[in-house]
């Protein structure tokens, strides 16, 4: 086993695919493939499951994963420490769905970060991949909510990630809306949906948002960002969000990682939500 082996599996893993980890190094397919290989017989272990779409880590696979991301690490911070008396690159990376809250504390922390060399990584996805990018070592957390309706599943979903949920607010549904809209001042309580904008970009729906009579639900949270030009309301009789974040539970928080999530509490209690319908949760 080499630390160049391990480099290629970290790769491959956060990848999603062989091809896609040679580009991303500058190496040949085949120099990754075989050392996957010689892992794997190694180890007496299949690393990942291949298939049409590229690859996806086994069981076994994920626990090596979390072994040698802490080797890698630990041996960059040898490298940095004593071959060029520089420090280890800092890295943040987070999987979330589209909350503008968790994007303001991400800008803020990479604004105040110092480190001459850094990482930093926000993906704004879906469920499924949040969940897959914690268990697969590439995001340090994802950012997502439970209700009644998806808790059962998803408590499964993270388990079979070896992940932990961690709550970090309560809140109502909320609707997002333009202040111009005829509706701004007013409790909703039955919206018909006979015309549909579809968007995977949240500047795009805040943009869309802000200049027609659409609607978007969400938790309530508005940014700084959002201010101008929103009203957040309240939705009548709507089901409980419970807002927090996953680890996986062979991970550590990073100091950066912490200060990440230090700036999103600060973020939430800023916004005064208690009075909104949103109640804070002590982490």
């Amino acid at each position: 086993m080499t630390l160049q082996q391990l480099r290629f599996l970290i790769a491959v893993a956060e990848s999603g695919s062989i091809n896609a980890a040679a580009q991303r190094l500058y190496t040949a397919q085949s120099n990754i493939s075989n050392a996957v290989k010689s892992l794997e017989q190694e180890l007496h272990i299949e690393i990942f499951t291949r298939s049409s779409r590229g690859v996806a880590l086994t069981n076994d696979g994920t626990e090596l994963l979390g072994y040698a991301r802490q080797v890698v690490e630990q041996a960059d911070m040898l490298e940095a420490r004593y071959e060029d008396g520089g420090t280890p690159q800092a890295r943040l990376a987070i999987s979330a769905q589209h909350y503008a809250f968790s994007v303001e504390a991400f800008v803020n922390v990479v604004e105040r970060c110092r480190d001459s060399k850094f990482e930093f990584i926000m993906r704004e996805t879906t469920t499924a991949q949040i969940i897959d990018d914690v268990r697969a070592f590439r995001s340090d957390i994802g950012i997502l909510y439970l209700d009644d309706f998806n808790t059962r599943v998803l408590q499964k979903a993270f388990t079979d990630a070896r992940a932990s949920f961690h709550p970090l607010f309560d809140a109502k549904v909320h609707v997002f809306v333009s202040e111009r809209h005829p509706l701004a001042e007013e409790p909703f309580s039955y919206i018909p949906c006979n015309r549909n904008i579809r968007v995977s970009d949240r500047g795009t729906l805040t943009n869309l948002l802000i200049t027609s009579n659409g609607y978007a639900l969400s938790t309530g949270v508005l940014s700084s960002e959002m201010q101008w030009g929103m009203a957040s309301i309240p939705l009548a009789d709507a089901p409980t969000m419970h807002v927090g974040y996953i680890m996986h539970d062979d991970r550590k928080p990073s100091p950066l990682l912490q200060q990440y999530l230090d700036e999103l509490n600060r973020i939430i209690h800023a916004n005064q939500l208690s009075e909104d319908g949103v109640e804070i949760v002590d982490c």
